[in-house]
């Protein structure tokens, strides 16, 4: 057992550890590493935090020029979103004027605009991301509260010494005249992912022209050559991925891919991705399907209002590592928009239509409005499949990029969805190791899942520098002590 005395962790017994049958150990290797699991137990080792602020201060308070300046990017839902016009929050917190999903006001702000026949990048409005969500205000029964999102990450980034930007700015933290050394990327993550890559291209040259004259102003250096490090949560990670791959060019409307330049490796020296579902995550399918509730006492976002953002299709897993399966005809392509047109699936949903009326206020037959939103299905779907091969192209990366991953791989997480015969009704038939949101194989992209014939290395188009494994959950992830440190060597410490 383990109990925790102290902020320590110790093992209390060893008398409830099963007895080995040694003649079912064909291994070495396997019994060699259970008898030190269990004889460390038995030991009564202790499990410490470290004093992140002893091993780090003097790293922390080395001059700026030494270290990169430091881009956090958020996952889906990681950005705050506001309404122009009006000045409502559309995303980010859940009292007051917001944004209610079930409302058909709050559901125009919140869902992008549809129009048959125009470009996904045209279906623009007047929502803009507003900073990383740190926390979100929450009030129920007339009592607010706030919960943490990426706070964390901002607090492991401070014991570093970077200074937030944006905290700096609002007058959250007093930073004197000293320099910011942190920048969000707060984009609004409803749209296509390789829009917020060129986003991302335009925010970092601004960033580091600003970094290049505070330089010439503190240190008398000229265009000092910025490189920045990026910390990159979720779907945050797949738009880092493109944008180290492309830069700012964008996904044609023939179907074609860009050409790979590495244009944003020019201004990245370290790349670490955190429970990043780089081969995509079931639940989004499921979200798709069903739409999500955020919590108990929370609005439903529904199909409909999901189903108008074509950054969620491209969160959906591959159909060759064959994750959703019919019970009589095997393998389904998630990426057909027949078979969502088949099943009734999303935007197609008949029971849907009452949101797609809130949707479309200006289209009064239910026809029409099904092909609109047809449209907008099969144009997201053609995107995310477009998506999803021009990052999971083999390619060696210049040198001096380097690319890490922190992943989950202790919680059980859905990796498989069955469709009931007939109904279209999913259900999860597998689990597999992760974060509970991101299995261990999604997010190491292990091109090894669904083939016939298993190999003991992995196999993957990223080239990782490194990779870790936390026992925690998507979000715990970040909580971790284990993180923290692991983080701030690799951007303080590690050599290049």
């Amino acid at each position: 057992m383990l109990s925790m005395k102290g902020g320590r962790v110790f093992h209390e017994s060893c008398s409830n550890y099963p007895i080995f049958n040694w003649s079912n150990m064909n291994q070495a290797g396997i019994v060699c590493s259970a008898l030190l699991i269990l004889l460390t137990a038995c030991g009564g080792t202790e499990y410490r935090i470290p004093d992140l602020g002893g091993l780090y201060t003097r790293a922390a308070m080395s001059s700026d020029l030494y270290k990169n300046p430091v881009i956090l990017i958020p996952g889906i839902l990681g950005s705050k979103l506001v309404d122009e016009e009006s000045g409502r929050i559309v995303w980010g917190a859940f009292d007051g004027t917001y944004a209610d999903p079930e409302k058909p006001d709050g559901a125009r702000l919140i869902a992008l605009p549809m129009k048959k026949g125009a470009p996904l990048s045209e279906l623009t409005d007047d929502v803009y991301p507003n900073g990383a969500l740190d926390r979100v205000k929450v009030r129920l029964l007339g009592i607010s509260f706030l919960l943490g999102a990426y706070v964390n990450i901002l607090s492991t980034l401070g014991v570093g010494g970077y200074r937030d930007e944006s905290l700096g700015t609002a007058g959250q933290v007093v930073y004197g005249n000293e320099h910011f050394t942190c920048f969000q990327f707060a984009y609004d993550w409803r749209r296509d992912n390789a829009e917020n890559a060129k986003r991302l291209h335009e925010f970092i040259l601004e960033k580091r022209a600003y970094v290049q004259e505070e330089f010439k102003k503190r240190y008398g250096v000229e265009n000092y050559d910025v490189k920045f490090d990026i910390v990159a949560h979720s779907m945050g990670g797949l738009v880092t991925r493109y944008y180290l791959r492309y830069g700012s060019a964008q996904l044609a409307d023939d179907g074609s891919l860009p050409e790979v330049t590495w244009e944003g490796a020019k201004y990245v020296d370290k790349a670490i991705l955190v429970g990043t579902p780089n081969a995509g995550s079931v639940h989004a399918i499921e979200y798709m399907i069903n739409g999500k509730e955020i919590g108990p006492f929370l609005p439903k976002y529904e199909a409909a209002i999901l189903g108008t953002m074509p950054s969620v299709y491209q969160l959906f897993t591959r159909t060759r590592h064959k994750t959703l399966l019919d019970e009589s005809v095997g393998v389904l392509d998630v990426m057909d928009p027949e078979l969502w047109i088949e099943m009734g699936w999303g935007l197609v949903d008949p029971g849907q239509d009452k949101v797609l009326s809130y949707l479309l206020p200006d289209v009064s037959n239910p026809e029409e409005r099904r092909e609109i939103a047809l449209d907008q299905l099969r144009k997201s779907l053609k995107r995310a499949e477009q998506f999803h091969r021009a990052i999971d192209i083999s390619v060696e990366p210049p040198p001096g990029l380097r690319m890490y991953l922190i992943a989950g791989d202790a919680v059980p997480t859905d990796s498989v969805l069955s469709v009931k015969k007939g109904t279209g009704e999913i259900k999860v038939s597998e689990k597999s190791p992760g974060d509970g949101t991101v299995t261990r194989s999604s997010a190491l992209m292990d091109e090894r899942v669904g083939q016939g014939e298993w190999t003991p290395n992995l196999v993957t188009p990223i080239v990782w520098s490194n990779v870790m494994f936390l026992f925690t959950d998507h979000l715990g992830i970040t909580k971790d002590p284990a993180f923290t440190d692991n983080v701030l060597f690799l951007l303080l410490e590690k050599p290049g």
